[in-house]
Order: structure tokens, then C-alpha cells, then sequence
């Protein structure tokens, strides 16, 4: 086959991997990133009140999900990759809009902790088990620019959720129940419509897609075979159960990676559960009156500017390559202008800066996720990534708990943002150093992250 028809065939799969799959699972991460942040926008308005929480409770109760994740996020992602993806993912998303819509009746802190554990063990290894699918359908060299498309539903849930959210919850009195309620029931029955979708439309692996042609077929199988070929977990005796948990954590680089991912996870939901709440209090710090809708669209404002810049930073390393500054320059952008934010003088001033930051998180997050499957293949692989994304929901947790406990000890958001800003300059100089480190690897132990320069 000439040069020519072969680069006419990876581009046609690539193309429709990208239309077929891509869409529909960001769609599923959109809703999944959607209930798993809807507290925030229940909390201002009227769940808080309601349930008499202190902002030390709502920090709790918002970072409990991450407990529940954590517990069984590696085992979720290693049955997902024994059963398959399209049953594992469906699973998950049912289970997970269940537990959802019961926060729709929820009455008082105690239910409230209770339900947020439980939605984290039914969400517990969606986003590494996308992730993990995504990057089985790509090769490596196309995995930036497949992992951006998936990622754009993040911020873009926050761009409409938000809105959607204020709408809900303007429809107080709707089947009997105050506004907030009706927002919990509203974005829940979604996921267990998309669970009940995702059985029917998800494909485990390109050899069984019949929607890409044979030479499509065989064309991926063969780039992904040769790909996988000396990477930890490729081999018969990593590929599998106790040896492939093994050869993921025993792996310095995961250990790093899952480092470098709890600085931006800690920042991003520093930012997701507490935004409304710190917009809600323009009032009191400015003299401002903002009403629910004016509320839930200024929350979206940063969303937007970081889903275009998060867009083309993913789509510049899919073209150039990535490098260091892709990950740990956005890291010190953050790490700086987070809690610079809480130093203008008016509300304009204020979400311009945290705008900075929500940049500066998303366009790391993408390029970040192509990294751990440059030298990790098969059920390593699964758990591998299921290690760095439980740091992440590690420091979910900790965002949540501790933003909330450090603003009820110092009457003030100053201290828990400068810490945030202190994890997100951690995360550049790990990677910093990992990079140099990698460099410096020679062929006998194993492969470099060839990519990352």
C-alpha cells in the first residue's frame, strides 16, 4: 500500500473515531461532571439554607463523594477492562443517575453526606475508564487532539450547566418541590438515559466496529498492536491481575503523574464547588444584587474563554509535540492568579482573574492525559490511570473539605486560595523535574516520555 493511501486511511479512521465516539462520550462526561457539581449550584440557593449547612459542612459533604470514588475507582477501572467498556460505562451512568435523583428528597446534613458517598462509589471509574477507552481507539501521536474534543465537556458543562441549573431552579413549585430539588431531578434522569443508550452504541475495540471500513479496521489494529509493543503491561506476564497492578504501582512515573495531577485537580475544584458560593457574596463584598439566572451565568463566564483556550493549547501539542511548558506553564499561571483574585476591586475585576485560572487548568488537563499511555499499555494501564485519577479525587476531596473548614477558621477565602495557588506551583515543578528525569533515561529502562521535551 503506497504512502499516499495509507495516510488517506488513517485519516478517514481517525476521523470517524472522532465523530462517532468522541462526541458521545464527552456528552456522558458532560452529565457526569454535572451531578457530581450540582451541589454547588443547590448549596446558594436555598439547599444550604434549608439543611442549615456551615460552609465547613458544604466542604464536607462536597468532598465525601471523592471517598467513595476513591475506594473503588482501580478495582472499577480493572473490571472495565476485563468486561468491556460499553457494559462497564453503561453500568456505571445508570447506577450513578439512581443515586442522583435521590438527592432530589434529601433532608438534612446527615442524608446529604450519605448520598454524596454513595454517588462517588457509582461514579467510581467513569472519567479513568473514558480516558482508557479513548486511548485504545487512537494512536499516540493523535491522543492529544482526541483527549481535547473529550475534555471540552468539562468547562462547557459549567458554559450551559450553569444556566441550565439557574433554570431549574427558577422552577420552584414544580411538582411540590423548592427550586433546588427541581434542579437535583433535572439533571439526573439524563444519566440514566445515557447509561441505557451507552449499552447499545458503545463498541469495546475498532476490530469489532463496523462502521469503519476493513482497511480502517486493520489499519488501527496494527498501529495500536506496534504501539503497545514494549510498553509496561504489553507483555503476557504484566498484562494481567496481580502483576499489572504491580508494574503500576511500583512505577515512579505514575507516582508523579498522580502528584502533578492533585495540584490541578485541587485547583479546579477549589474552583467548581466554591465559585457560586464566592459570586454569591459579591453582594456583601461589592454592593452588588445579582438574581439566580445572573448568578448561574457568571459562573459560566470563565468556562467559555477556557474551553476555547483549552481547544487550541491541545490542538498546538497534537501539532507540535508536547512539551514541558504545555503542562507545567499553565501550572504557574494558576498557581499565581488564583489567589490574586481575591484582591480586585469589583466583581468584573474578580472573574476576569479566576478566568486566568480556569485557562490555565483546562489547557493543561488534555495534554496531561495523553502522558501515562506513552509507557503504560493493557490492565497496567487500567491501573495506572486509575491511580493518577484517584489522586485527583484525592485532592477533590480535599478541595471541597478544606476550602470550606479554612474559610470558617479564617472568616475569609484569603488562606484556602493561596493554598491552591501553592499545589498548582507544586504541580510545574514536579513536572518540571519529571521531565528532566525522563530525558535522562536510557533505553534499558524502558521507554522515555518521548513526547514531553
Amino acid at each position: 500500500m503506497g504512502a499516499t493511501a495509507h495516510s488517506a486511511i488513517e485519516r478517514s479512521a481517525i476521523k470517524k473515531v472522532s465523530v462517532r465516539l468522541v462526541p458521545f462520550v464527552a456528552l456522558m462526561f458532560f452529565v457526569n461532571y454535572l451531578d457530581r457539581t450540582a451541589v454547588s449550584f443547590a448549596e446558594p440557593n436555598g439547599m444550604g439554607q434549608d439543611l442549615a449547612l456551615t460552609a465547613a459542612q458544604f466542604g464536607f459533604a462536597s468532598g465525601v463523594f471523592f471517598i467513595g470514588y476513591i475506594i473503588l475507582e482501580v478495582p472499577s477501572n480493572m473490571a472495565l477492562h476485563k468486561f468491556g467498556a460499553r457494559r462497564w460505562l453503561a453500568r456505571i451512568m445508570v447506577t450513578w443517575g439512581v443515586v442522583a435523583l435521590l438527592f432530589t428528597w434529601v433532608q438534612n446534613s446527615e442524608q446529604l453526606y450519605t448520598l454524596r458517598f454513595l454517588l462517588g462509589v457509582a461514579e467510581a471509574g467513569f472519567f479513568p475508564g473514558a480516558i482508557l477507552f479513548l486511548s485504545q481507539w487512537v494512536p499516540s501521536r493523535h491522543r492529544t487532539k482526541v483527549l481535547g474534543l473529550f475534555y471540552l465537556a468539562q468547562p462547557l458543562t459549567t458554559v450551559i450547566g450553569a444556566p441550565l441549573a439557574g433554570w431549574f431552579i427558577n422552577q420552584h413549585g414544580l411538582f411540590g418541590l423548592e427550586g433546588w430539588r427541581v434542579m437535583f431531578l433535572g439533571v439526573a434522569v439524563p444519566a440514566i438515559l445515557l447509561g441505557v443508550v451507552a449499552w447499545f452504541y458503545l463498541i469495546d475495540k475498532p476490530a469489532d466496529a463496523k462502521w469503519l471500513t476493513p482497511e480502517e479496521r486493520d489499519w488501527l489494529t496494527r498501529e495500536l498492536a506496534a504501539e503497545n509493543t514494549g510498553k509496561t503491561g504489553a507483555d503476557e506476564k504484566t498484562g494481567h491481575g496481580k502483576e499489572a497492578l504491580k508494574a503500576a504501582f511500583t512505577n515512579s512515573r505514575v507516582w508523579t503523574l498522580a502528584l502533578i495531577y492533585f495540584g490541578f485537580i485541587y485547583g479546579l475544584y477549589a474552583l467548581a464547588f466554591f465559585l457560586p458560593t464566592i459570586i454569591n457574596g459579591f453582594q456583601e463584598q461589592f454592593g452588588t444584587t445579582f438574581s439566580v439566572m445572573d448568578k448561574a451565568l457568571i459562573t459560566a463566564i470563565p468556562y467559555l474563554p477556557a474551553a476555547i483556550v483549552l481547544y487550541f493549547w491541545s490542538r498546538h501539542a497534537t501539532r507540535h509535540g508536547v512539551r514541558t511548558w504545555h503542562i507545567a506553564g499553565p501550572a504557574v499561571v494558576g498557581g499565581i492568579s488564583i489567589p490574586v483574585a481575591l484582591y480586585m476591586g469589583s466583581p468584573a475585576a474578580t472573574v476576569a482573574v479566576i478566568t486566568i485560572t480556569a485557562c490555565a487548568i483546562f489547557a493543561a488537563l488534555p495534554v496531561f492525559w495523553s502522558i501515562p499511555s506513552q509507557f503504560l499499555t493493557g490492565a497496567a494501564a487500567a491501573a495506572g490511570i486509575a491511580l493518577i485519577n484517584t489522586a485527583g479525587n484525592v485532592a477533590g476531596f480535599a478541595a471541597g473539605y478544606v476550602t470550606g473548614w479554612l474559610k470558617d477558621f479564617s472568616g475569609a477565602y484569603y488562606l484556602p486560595l493561596f493554598l491552591v495557588g501553592a499545589f498548582m506551583l507544586m504541580s510545574a515543578a514536579l513536572m518540571l523535574w519529571l521531565a528532566n528525569r525522563s530525558r535522562g533515561r536510557d533505553a534499558h529502562h524502558g521507554r522515555p516520555l518521548a513526547e514531553v521535551r
